[in-house]
């Protein structure tokens, strides 16, 4: 039996084209892209080929694309550059459940005497715009929130939370990790300033990702050294992992023209997420269910353990998660789902199910044939099954 993958808002199966196009870069084309000869100039020919193509896939100029190596330096590099355009302001503006990514950033901006409003969430994962104009002020150098969310798939009201952060003057920076790939993007009609993607959500390898900046914004590089992406990022370009990102982008491109992908991936989302409320007793859905990932589905199994249900559907090579692969070592619930505010019944059973294009129906139907049984096994061996158990009541205080 081969494993069977539905874990892709961790990472992605890269596709089988994206590494023919990079293997050149790896052996034959090794030149460095910012020499003067023709052997490296063919080489930098392929870097602004993948530069359009991630434009592209953006609705962006090529000139607002900056290469990464990942999300994460993304989001750091876009978070400084925002405070470093407006240096008299000290406030930022962000939300309870982002990526670490964000968090531990504005973790560390607090210690350096920034001031940080984190706003709170519904049990859908969505915001309160009312709290959101209500945090701004004309202090605030950034707001600074996800696209969409990482592990319920709820999509965040963009253009409205943009619109706000202009009217106070904010900068504005998307992390759309999650969302590129999965959703069609126009810059060119946002009102985002900063936006970070990774090549491991989108069928690229590790590794590589990039940063859209938009024109005539004042930044200032995080990375201090060449002249590489126009002084942007200091650094000898990753020619073999931009060129995978640009054939990425240009098969997602292809992929969104008729909403092919988008189809192919909610019309299995919702084939699994259907049969497993049907036969699965005490179980719902996390997060928003109208505005979400296409291939997003977060389910709360009451009164069992999430790292157990994983372990069983381990044992049937069948690959899920229990929230962000970043996190995924801490025994502690998944602030994402603290922040919505669930009960402790549904906060530790709670598994996030991500396909990709590559998912088939019958993989999906093999998930529905084994999780009644493994929920049931569990279930019989848990003491936790009562709503007025002291011990409910007690962990419910704890994690206040």
């Amino acid at each position: 039996m081969s494993v069977i993958y539905l874990d892709n808002n961790a990472t992605t199966r890269i596709d089988p084209e994206v590494v023919a196009a990079m293997l050149p870069y790896l052996n034959e084309f090794y030149g460095n892209p910012s020499s003067m000869h023709s052997f490296g100039g063919q080489v930098g020919r392929a870097v602004k080929t993948a530069r359009e193509q991630v434009a592209s896939l953006l609705g962006a100029l090529d000139s607002e694309i900056v290469f990464t190596s990942c999300g994460s330096e993304g989001n750091n590099t876009a978070i400084r550059a925002a405070l470093a355009a407006q240096p008299d302001k000290r406030h930022i503006v962000t939300t309870q459940v982002e990526h670490a990514a964000v968090l531990n950033v504005c973790n560390q901006l607090e210690k350096e005497g920034y001031r940080v409003t984190y706003l709170s969430v519904d049990r859908r994962g969505q915001l309160d715009l009312c709290e959101l104009e209500a945090a701004l002020t004309g202090d605030t150098a950034l707001v600074t929130t996800m696209y969409a969310n990482n592990e319920t798939g709820t999509v965040f009201p963009i253009v409205e939370i943009g619109s706000l952060a202009k009217a106070w003057g904010a900068s504005f920076h998307v992390d759309a990790v999650q969302a590129v790939g999965k959703l069609p993007l126009n810059m060119a009609d946002s009102p985002i300033d900063l936006l970070t993607l990774s090549g491991h959500k989108l069928h690229a390898p590790k590794g590589i990702g990039a940063l859209y900046v938009r024109r005539g914004f004042r930044f200032r590089p995080y990375l201090i050294g060449g002249h590489q992406e126009r002084g942007r990022r200091a650094g000898t370009e990753n020619v073999a992992g931009i060129v995978a990102l640009g054939k990425a982008a240009e098969l997602t491109q292809q992929y969104f023209t008729g909403s092919v992908a988008i189809a192919h991936e909610q019309v299995l989302r919702d084939r699994l997420e259907q049969g497993l409320l049907a036969t699965i007793s005490d179980c719902e859905i996390n997060g928003d269910p109208a505005k979400r990932l296409p291939n997003t589905t977060n389910i709360g199994f009451k009164y069992i353990e999430g790292e157990a249900i994983l372990f069983m559907l381990n044992q049937h090579e069948i690959c899920a998660s229990s929230g962000s692969a970043c996190t995924s070592g801490s025994l502690e619930p998944s602030h994402v789902l603290r922040a919505m505010g669930l009960p402790y019944t549904t906060l530790h059973g709670s598994i996030r199910f991500s396909l990709s294009r590559y998912t088939t129906i019958a993989e999906v139907d093999r998930v529905l044939a084994v999780m009644p049984g493994i929920v049931q096994r569990l279930r019989d061996l848990s003491p936790f099954k009562d709503d007025s158990a002291d011990w409910l009541q007690d962990r419910e205080v704890a994690l206040a």
